[in-house]
């Protein structure tokens, strides 16, 4: 089965490296000023003429409370009133992109996240969302994917009401940990009352597809609490879960200084914490879809990796891959064709540019033919977990194992392990070797010896 997952302690302290999630490759450590408004003109002409599908991610930064473990681009802040002058230059930006695309590119597939998207008022959302409709083929019979994160503090059933009103019919779930002591050690303090009700008034409006984030790892976690917080999430039932390793990097992320590194789990109960929560997730059914991702059989993620159609990028995994990308807001990234692009991530930055009548794109990095190549193979590994040479070799006019050479003694140290299968005509990522699939990865990445690996998170 897809989903079967051998659990082997030495292999994983041996590959628990420090690297990339590969929602993109190269990835957004690479992008650089180099690239700009008129690289992504060019880009966005391309995809007119070719006719493309769109995904749009909308970013909204704004949160009324500081969780500490948070790494997101946001903004905290009680003045609800601080969202108009950006929400006025985010539909400056949603006009000044919209322009050069042709109305008949559908948008399949449409997320907010943040911050907290519900920090805005009903009226700023419903703002927003007619500006989107005016400007892009939004789809009106629901066939599209949809969706918004939630912050349960921050919804009731009205605010629930509105956004299946407004055409969303995916959530994704913010809870992290139901432990008390942890919550507090985090200043994320969330019932599960207040999660269920949200829940519940999903599944009453009919909404298609619920999400629910979940962090290992976390300050005064043990496996035995987690394991609480697990079992309550099986009995909500969501379609879908993410179970993220909490990557504690308090030079990088000022709010992360808040955390009493002392009260971290250690790596072996960090383990241990994984290890039982996966054991809970299959036992109820789950599929481990990869990196952190798990889902019913039924579920389009799971379907779509049986059917070897399932892809990644930006958005996570996704049904979707197919689409031109569209990052709107601050920090948000595009990935048009070949090009990646960003926009500034300072939030004064990007409003002053986009007041002057400008794109507020500050970086990026236009895909050469190794990139795409590497990506193809990248893509394959971390959805499918196998690779199969002569596709590769067919699309891209060249012979695998001479092009990859250097890299075979990687690669056979990993068959040895117990990682991988490894012959002349593929690669499969053995049942031991999937949850380390970025340490599989990582051996075709030919710009991470150039990083500092202290900017990523590690594997497991």
């Amino acid at each position: 089965m897809l989903d079967a997952i051998r659990w082997d302690t030495d292999l994983i302290r041996r590959y628990d490296l420090a690297g990339p999630r590969y929602t993109s490759y190269p990835t957004a450590v690479q992008f650089d000023g180099q690239v700009g408004t008129f690289d992504l003109f060019h880009a966005l002409r391309d995809s007119r003429k070719a006719l493309r599908p769109l995904s749009l991610y909308v970013h909204v930064p704004f949160c009324a409370n500081i969780c500490y473990y948070c790494a997101c681009n946001k903004v905290i802040t009680k003045d609800r009133g601080r969202a108009q002058s950006y929400l006025q230059r985010l539909e400056q930006e949603i006009q000044l992109i919209a322009c050069h695309l042709d109305p008949a590119q559908k948008v399949e597939q449409l997320h907010f996240g943040g911050g907290t998207p519900t920090f805005l008022s009903h009226d700023e959302l419903r703002q927003l969302m007619a500006q989107l409709r005016k400007s892009f083929n939004l789809l009106d019979d629901d066939s599209g994917d949809y969706g918004i994160e939630i912050d349960p503090r921050e919804a009731d059933w009205s605010t629930m009401g509105l956004l299946r009103e407004l055409g969303f019919n995916r959530v994704s779930i913010g809870l992290q940990d139901l432990d008390p002591a942890v919550q507090r050690a985090v200043n994320r303090l969330q019932s599960l009352e207040e999660t269920r009700a949200v829940i519940d008034a999903s599944r009453t409006l009919q909404f298609r597809s619920i999400n629910i984030d979940l962090i290992y790892g976390l300050p005064r976690q043990t496996p035995e609490n987690f394991a609480r917080t697990v079992d309550e999430v099986i009995n909500l039932q969501p379609d879908r879960l993410s179970v993220f390793n909490y990557a504690h990097l308090p030079e990088r992320f000022m709010p992360q200084r808040r955390i009493n590194s002392d009260e971290l789990p250690t790596p072996a109960q960090k383990l241990e914490i994984l290890q039982g929560t996966i054991e809970q997730l299959t036992q109820a059914g789950y599929r481990y879809i990869g990196m952190d991702h798990f889902a019913l059989p039924d579920d389009e993620l799971a379907i779509a990796q049986e059917e070897s159609t399932l892809q990644r990028n930006f958005q996570g995994y996704t049904t979707h891959g197919h689409c031109d990308l569209i990052g709107l807001g601050v920090s948000a990234i595009s990935q048009i064709g070949d090009l990646y692009c960003q926009n500034s991530s300072d939030l004064n930055q990007y409003q002053n540019t986009l007041a002057s009548a400008q794109l507020a794109t500050s970086r990026g990095l236009l895909c050469n033919a190794d990139d795409r190549l590497r990506r193809a193979v990248i893509q394959q590994l971390i959805c499918h977990f196998s690779l199969e040479f002569a596709e590769i070799e067919h699309a891209f006019n060249i012979d695998f194992q001479g092009y990859f050479g250097e890299l075979w003694p990687q690669l056979q140290r990993m068959a040895e392990d117990g990682l991988i299968e490894l012959d002349n005509q593929r690669i499969t990522v053995l049942p031991a070797g999937r949850l380390l699939v970025r340490s599989v990865c990582m051996v075709f990445d030919a710009y991470l010896e150039q990083h500092n690996r202290q900017r990523f998170s590690r594997v497991i």
